[in-house]
């Protein structure tokens, strides 16, 4: 499968991707708009430490397990209470945003049911929790996906390779035979690793387009043939 190493140009028309073996979308700021409310959730918790919450500060968490935000927090002295606290509070935060409703991003449901249309088995594959994941998943249409993988599904999490082979390896499909769909550094480090070729739309900066990396602004430039 052939993927430009460039950033797309603005068009009116999709930009059309040759079919991988499989599709596999990363779920925050990639399909739905939660990748924002996330960090809003992180920028109130530091606040509330009274630590910096600016853009600087923040940025590590774009993309972050639950766990390593948590981890991150702790080790760079941004709060006096324990890991497992502050993921309390950060996952109480994030998924009360998530419940109370998410916006699917543009173009992300015609690139699904492109898929679908064409036999490309498609999987979820996310950094947030299991429960956040089924709140997204009632919105996005479970009979979009045909499997999906969590945070703490697999004995390392996003940027390692962990998730994406986990979910190649459940749809029976080799990872370099894929396309990953990905927003931010952290998950477009991991899908790289796995040997995914790569569609990027960022949501934060940080993602270059590559020799297995195509960028573009929105997912509807893009389409599978």
């Amino acid at each position: 499968m052939k993927n430009p190493a460039t950033e797309l140009p603005a068009s009116d028309a999709p930009f059309a991707l040759p079919r991988p073996a499989a599709l596999l979308c990363d779920m925050d700021g990639t399909l739905v708009d939660t990748e924002h409310a996330w960090l809003e959730a992180v920028a109130e918790f530091l606040h509330a430490q009274g630590s910096p919450s600016t853009g600087p500060t923040l940025a590590p968490f774009a993309g972050a397990a639950l766990a390593d935000a948590a981890d991150h927090l702790v080790r760079h002295g941004l709060t006096a209470l324990t890991a497992a606290q502050s993921a309390e509070i950060l996952d109480r935060a994030f998924t009360s945003r998530v419940a109370a409703g998410v916006t699917v991003q543009p173009g992300a449901l015609q690139l699904l049911d492109g898929a679908r249309a064409l036999g490309v088995p498609t999987a979820l594959v996310t950094a947030s929790e299991r429960h956040v994941a089924e709140l997204v998943l009632d919105t996005l249409g479970r009979h979009r996906f045909d499997t999906s993988v969590t945070s703490g599904e697999t004995e390392r999490g996003k940027p390692h390779p962990d998730p994406y082979l986990a979910a190649a390896r459940a749809l029976g499909v080799a990872p370099e035979d894929c396309l990953a769909v990905e927003d931010t550094p952290t998950g477009a480090a991991a899908a790289l690793a796995a040997g995914c070729r790569l569609l990027a739309v960022p949501s934060v900066p940080g993602i270059a387009p590559g020799p297995r990396t195509t960028v573009v602004r929105t997912l509807e430039d893009v389409g599978l043939v």
